[in-house]
């Protein structure tokens, strides 16, 4: 056993030694886009924290009027305060949100829609990850109902805005993980059959889908729609996960940070002449491959009408 514990230390001091190279190789693609954003409304959920304030972060530096959209809003304004300080723009804006209940969502719609007379850029950015089994307030399963469902609802909600002020694009943050995911449309909300990890990979590709339906009935409307996975991220998303944390933990230098983990959802909000790869997915500041089960169009149909039941809404 010691000889064993002393290889171990032996070999995790050889890889924090090599992590510079490693974190290198590992970093990903960067944002290359210049474009500037003065006059632009974006509209960012979860972005107290992680990915999402990095974001908001460099879009408030191109210019942009930025609301953060949580649920913890003492957090988010604390993020704003960093935010507004950092890039000396003082239109960064926190606003309730709490995609785990659909009458939170439609009061964060109103809200805004009276507020704003435009929005340029939607970043469906919030999520959770290996949640024990709960339900959100209206009854789903917690990674259908706040990964997909809150968002699908959310979109649905400000679609029209974004029709008014096109250019516009709606970036949804996905994750490779939609690989191993699956509709099971017999048990939707995991009653039968429950694991929490394939619970997070299956929200995952119904992101994938819904971007992919979305994009297809966007065509020609000026709005634009891309699915991002933005690598494997030091953030709070592990945090119901004791392993992934230890884990997160232990292989910290190697995993991107969230400056990182932002740059291919900046690289869908900003990049020029991306229009004609609406309802790609995107990893690293480029194309991904996309599994089978989230090029199938009948499925991201059919999810998209049980959406629409679940939500009680007609979209068509």
């Amino acid at each position: 056993m010691l000889a064993i514990l002393g290889l171990l230390t032996s070999f995790l001091s050889f890889l924090y030694v090599i992590a510079p190279s490693i974190r290198k190789f590992f970093a990903g693609g960067v944002c290359r886009s210049n474009v500037q954003l003065p006059g632009k409304v974006v509209v960012i959920t979860g972005a107290n924290t992680g990915i999402g304030k990095e974001t908001a972060r460099e879009l408030a530096r191109r210019g942009a009027r930025v609301y953060i959209a949580c649920r913890d809003v003492l957090k988010g304004e604390s993020a704003a305060s960093e935010i507004r300080a950092d890039t000396k723009n003082s239109q960064v804006l926190v606003r309730k949100l709490d995609l785990s209940d659909t009458k939170s969502i439609r009061a964060f719609a109103e809200g805004f829609l009276a507020e704003e007379k435009q929005l340029h850029i939607l970043i469906n950015n919030a999520g959770v990850m290996m949640c024990p089994y709960s339900k959100t307030a209206d009854g789903f399963e917690t990674h259908l109902g706040v990964n997909h469902l809150g968002h699908f609802l959310l979109t649905h909600l400000l679609l029209e805005r974004l029709k008014e002020s096109t250019p516009a694009r709606v970036v949804n943050l996905s994750s490779v993980a939609h690989h191993i995911g699956k509709i099971h449309f017999h048990d939707l909300q995991g009653e039968k059959r429950y694991s929490r990890g394939f619970a997070y990979c299956h929200s995952k590709l119904a992101n994938m889908l819904f971007t992919r339906e979305l994009a297809k009935r966007l065509q020609g409307t000026g709005v634009t729609t891309y699915a991002v996975h933005p690598g494997v991220v030091s953030s709070e998303l592990v945090r119901h996960s004791f392993l992934l944390c230890l884990l997160w933990r232990i292989f910290s230098p190697f995993v991107k940070s969230a400056w990182e983990g932002a740059q291919t959802s900046l690289h869908c909000a900003l990049a020029e002449g991306l229009e004609p790869l609406s309802g790609k997915y995107f990893s690293d500041c480029k194309r991904a491959w996309v599994s089978p089960r989230a090029r199938d169009n009948k499925t991201a149909e059919r999810l998209w009408n049980v959406s629409c039941e679940l939500l009680g809404i007609q979209w068509d």
